[in-house]
């Protein structure tokens, strides 16, 4: 792509809400958003990347009330937390928004008024249930099962006062095609459950401003209400590129937007709310909305009020923070979940990087070292083996780049590592060690060589937008420059000059003890937890049941499974009908967890299933086995989560 016809693409996070120090869990959407950048602009793309912080709402201002700080305060520290987590990750954002950057403000208070002026927002009198952590308002029939809210499930309260409201009506069936019949949300699975929960049953009006609390843009023309977060928050997308603001001249040339991403709590106010207000405005709706879940820890979403933290900074002073980005970018499938443990992120780093990539580039570039003096010869010879290797490396960026045009960066960084899989293979198949010792076969000893660095140089090239520190040290090593690594040249196989010389350097990922390492980060986690936590909670555990022999225990077959489909039963509050893959052929399940469990919570995670159960129907619906879980002190059931690597079928013993 010519830099006099660069194609604009518009890719965003959402801005983050500074109400305390971030984590691993925040990380996973910036890290994301960043990968695609980088890759779109070594297509040659002329890339706007926007991330930010949402800094208004009473949240912040009771927050700054406790610390004896004013709100800007409170929040210019907190956003130096983020920018130094994102320059310790590597993000190359090009714009970074405040919600209480000045033309932000005027731009949100322009759209307000406009949106008022053209008879979409409205006065009225808001009584309902609030969610301060949320900053959402919801009606009786949205709340849980424990009347809390449905989004975060902590307490609600009561609220009652004057305050402006959106009109969303106007625009359900507009929002339900485009769920239902565009591409727009990425997975388009989760359009099912928004049309089903919030449009058919009748989109209520929106509360868009505020009396009760100060910390917020002022509503121009009425005193005393401040604009309420959605619309101020959402706007942040149109006002970074100058939309009725003089910061910027950007509109016209990025928007609408390429891609914005999120994480599914937030889902249905940029699937429906966001769309709405755009359509008010008469402007372009974005072209795409990727949706992902939840780094949990145990099965558990990443919270500090539950100690399980961890400080994606120590992991990467320890680790590297490429190693930390490949961890979480390859363990989350879109629209799913991804389990983190000290276990699976030690083994991914070890199997992947260190035996895998790691130790394909040091091979190589040691044997091009030893037999040549680091400078191969002209003269080839081919031989068994090399075609498959070469149609593999040459085949890997068409594929990468339909998965990146997917946003599955999990499959992208799969199809790399295969490749790098199918190297070390091609190690073992021709045998250069072998080669070595003959004189005459040293031609053939050179192309094993060469189509190994030049594998590497494919490869590396694409997880440069993925590791961007570590590749640049790769190529050093394979004898790369710069015209080698190009997005044109990641497509052809044979760019390295006939006569490369390597130059050998430091271990690329150095293995990690395991036993070692787990101690260590369990300690860490273990002082991030709250001294409350140590505290008796109430909780009694249920009475042992008789005894039984160990040839009971082996009457129960309990296996690994996963969660491939998952949907509540349709005459039922309690169940969840699941579809399972047990590594035998797969089976239906039915388990009472609805009330705890919403079914995107568990597509896409293994579980423990006693396999052996007899079928029995519920609701009428066919059930065979059973899902185990555990009491919680509340009296809740918590699923058991095996290790996300164990394979389908394994048995538990």
């Amino acid at each position: 792509m010519c830099k006099e016809c660069k194609k604009p693409y518009y890719i965003t996070t959402p801005i983050y809400y500074p109400s305390g120090n971030p984590h691993i869990g925040h990380c996973y959407t910036t890290v994301a958003c960043d990968s695609i950048a980088r890759y779109r602009r070594m297509q040659g793309y002329d890339v706007m990347f926007l991330t930010g912080t949402d800094e208004h709402g009473l949240k912040i201002e009771q927050k700054a009330a406790e610390k004896g700080v004013t709100p800007k305060e409170y929040v210019d520290e907190i956003v130096k937390v983020f920018k130094s987590l994102w320059k310790t990750m590597n993000i190359s954002y090009d714009r970074y928004i405040r919600t209480t950057d000045d033309y932000h403000i005027k731009s949100v208070q322009w759209i307000f008024n406009e949106l008022y002026k053209r008879g979409y927002i409205y006065k009225g009198e808001y009584t309902g249930k609030y969610c301060t952590p949320c900053e959402s308002f919801w009606t009786e029939s949205q709340l849980d099962e424990n009347g809390c809210c449905p989004e975060c499930h902590r307490e609600v309260t009561e609220a009652k006062e004057e305050a402006y409201f959106f009109k969303m009506s106007p625009f359900a069936d507009r929002i339900e095609k485009l769920l239902t019949e565009t591409d727009y949300l990425q997975p388009k699975t989760r359009a099912t459950e928004l049309v089903n929960n919030f449009i058919r049953p009748g989109l209520e009006d929106l509360c868009v401003s505020r009396t009760t609390f100060k910390w917020g843009i002022p509503v121009t023309f009425d005193e005393g209400h401040v604009v309420y977060v959605w619309i101020d928050a959402l706007s942040n997308y149109i006002t970074a590129l100058g939309y009725q603001n003089d910061q910027y001249d950007d509109f016209n040339k990025f928007w609408p937007a390429d891609v914005h991403m999120v994480a599914k709590d937030i889902m249905r106010f940029h699937a429906i709310i966001w769309p709405a207000m755009l359509m008010a405005l008469e402007l372009p709706l974005p072209k795409h909305l990727a949706v992902h879940g939840w780094i949990t820890f145990n099965g558990q979403k990443m919270s500090k009020s539950l100690g399980n933290v961890v400080d994606p900074v120590i992991l990467s002073e320890r680790y590297g923070a490429d190693s930390i980005r490949y961890h979480i970018l390859r363990e989350m499938a879109l629209g799913a979940d991804s389990s983190f443990s000290n276990e699976i992120m030690i083994n991914r780093i070890n199997s992947d990087l260190a035996n895998g990539l790691g130790n394909l580039v040091s091979r190589t570039v040691a044997m091009a070292d030893k037999y040549f003096g680091g400078t191969l010869p002209e003269e080839r010879e081919e031989g068994e083996f090399d075609s498959e290797l070469i149609a593999e490396a040459s085949a890997l960026r068409e594929k990468v780049d339909g998965l990146m045009d997917k946003t599955q960066l999990n499959n992208a960084l799969a199809e790399i590592f295969k490749v790098v899989s199918r190297a070390n293979k091609y190690i073992d198949e021709t045998a250069p060690w072998v080669l070595g010792k003959d004189e005459s076969k040293k031609a053939r000893l050179a192309s094993v060589l060469y189509n190994l660095l030049d594998t590497i140089r494919i490869v590396s090239t694409l997880l440069n937008c993925f590791m961007p520190s570590t590749m640049p040290k790769v190529w050093e090593q394979i004898g790369a420059g710069d015209p080698d690594v190009t997005y044109e040249n990641a497509g052809k196989f044979g760019v390295l000059p006939a006569n490369v010389t390597v130059k050998r350097g430091d271990i690329i990922f150095p293995r990690i003890d395991v036993d070692k390492e787990i101690d260590e980060l369990n300690k860490i986690i273990g002082d991030n937890s709250p001294a409350e936590e140590t505290e008796d909670d109430g909780f009694k555990p249920a009475p042992l049941a008789d005894e039984i022999t160990i040839d009971d225990f082996a009457k129960i077959d309990l296996r690994v499974a996963l969660v491939k489909e998952c949907e509540k039963v349709k005459k039922s509050k309690k169940l969840l009908c699941l579809q399972l893959d047990d590594g035998m052929g797969g089976r239906q399940v039915v388990s009472g967890i609805a009330q705890w469990y919403k079914p995107e919570d568990l597509i896409g995670k293994k579980i423990v299933l006693v396999a052996n159960l007899k079928p029995v129907k519920l609701c009428g619906v066919e059930s065979n086995g059973m899902i185990c879980a555990a009491d919680t002190p509340d009296g809740a059931a918590s699923v058991v989560f095996p290790d996300q690597t164990l394979p389908c079928g394994a048995k538990l013993r």
